[in-house]
């Protein structure tokens, strides 16, 4: 018998403790495996030895931890290099783990990537693999990600809402929510739509870089349309020399631990377009909000399918360690008439350090909105949403 570890990495999501259930569940189950640790704080909890045993939890704590949103055993953006990945190892040596279960997107598959190529040039033995999780929806080979569904789920309802409020106080209203360089969370927004005149009104995702006098000509039209407007953007919006306008406004841009431009952590884009569309166009009521952290850690708003399958990711990153030395769990939609899906693996250099975009079919001609193919890719993962009623649409007396 040998022992294994698991950790989670990056950005919380609202499903990313699912997965790591599934894993708990799954591992209890093998034989093969003594005892299971979880790392706090990810890749740095490693390196520190900063273990819990995860065989001791009840059921009924385990079923709670599926539901909660965030990273039940902490997170970390360390981005590990071979130096670290050696130390990493030496950890793994120490307490005998042969197998390695790391949440997390792209450079969390990175990681594993990594480590699993020193294990194999050490001839130690090591099974190591991958369970995707991200809000962006971002990752290679997957049809989807755990942990878009549910924040999808988010951006839609927080849309409606502010649908509501738009209508009962008429004004431009722009929400800018998560999203680099993929707009799949931003496009979330389209599933707010119940009615042809509710919002949102517009969408803008980095995939469609955009210009600020056709972002004013857009807005002036919706608004005379509608006398009301409320507009998703994706915090990575860029202007048609695909430098992101967060990028242009901030004189002096905040960086993470990977070098990024912060584009999360600020009101900085939101109030930048709000005061563009209230001097160009001179419409007075004017507001914007940035979705921020919210969007991926919100309690009690769980798609049951982005639960679910979660959960069985990580279950199924078991199955496969148990005769496979490495790889990456993947979500393939299958053809049927219902919603229904199966799971893959890939190998870890399929996954490690690589991102989609919003495909073509996706985004309507006019580059600010989605088209109905992506309502149909989208809605089985947010989960069925609630119905609005208006009443001042009705005739008037």
């Amino acid at each position: 018998m040998a022992n294994a570890i698991v950790s989670q990495s990056g950005g919380p999501t609202g499903v990313i403790n699912a997965s790591l259930v599934g894993v708990i569940e799954q591992v209890c189950k093998q034989k093969q495996i003594d005892k299971l640790y979880g790392a706090v704080h990810a890749v740095k909890g490693i390196v520190n030895e900063q273990f819990i045993n995860l065989k001791k939890i009840s059921t009924k704590i385990l079923d709670e931890v599926a539901a909660s949103p965030s990273s039940a055993l902490g997170s970390s953006r360390d981005k590990p290099d071979r130096a670290y990945c050696e130390k990493i190892l030496n950890v793994f040596k120490k307490f005998d783990i042969r197998y390695f279960y790391y949440i997390g997107g792209n450079d969390s598959a990175n990681t594993c990537y990594i480590i699993d190529t020193m294990a194999r040039e050490a001839g130690y033995d090591l099974h190591a693999f991958h369970v995707p999780k991200t809000i962006d929806n971002d990752l290679l080979v997957t049809d989807h990600c755990p942990g878009y569904g549910t924040a999808a789920r988010f951006v839609a309802c927080a849309i409606m809402g502010d649908d509501l409020d738009n209508r009962a106080l008429p004004g431009v209203k722009i929400d800018v929510v998560m999203g680099r360089h993929a707009g799949f969370l931003t496009a979330a927004a389209a599933l707010a739509k119940q009615r042809e005149d509710d919002a949102p009104h517009l969408i803008y995702i980095p995939e469609r870089p955009v210009s600020m006098e056709k972002f004013l000509a857009d807005v002036d039209t919706a608004y005379k349309k509608y006398n009301r407007c409320v507009i998703a953007v994706s915090e990575g919006m860029s202007d048609i020399d695909h430098k992101t306008w967060t990028e242009k406004i901030a004189e002096t841009a905040e960086h993470d631990a990977h070098g990024n431009v912060q584009l999360s952590g600020t009101g900085a884009l939101a109030d930048f377009l709000a005061g563009q569309v209230k001097d160009k166009l001179g419409i007075k009521r004017v507001r914007a909000d940035t979705f921020g952290y919210l969007q991926r850690s919100f309690a009690g708003l769980q798609s049951d399918v982005d639960a679910k399958e979660a959960r069985r990711c990580g279950r199924q990153a078991v199955l496969y360690s148990m005769k496979e030395q490495s790889g990456s769990v993947a979500i393939r939609r299958m053809k049927t008439a219902k919603y229904s899906v199966e799971l893959f693996r890939t190998e870890l250099a399929n996954v490690a350090e690589k991102t989609k975009s919003m495909p073509d079919a996706f985004i309507n001609k006019d580059g600010n909105g989605m088209t109905d193919a992506f309502l149909k890719y989208a809605l089985p993962l947010a989960g069925k949403l609630p119905r609005t009623q208006y009443l001042g649409n009705l005739p008037k007396i």
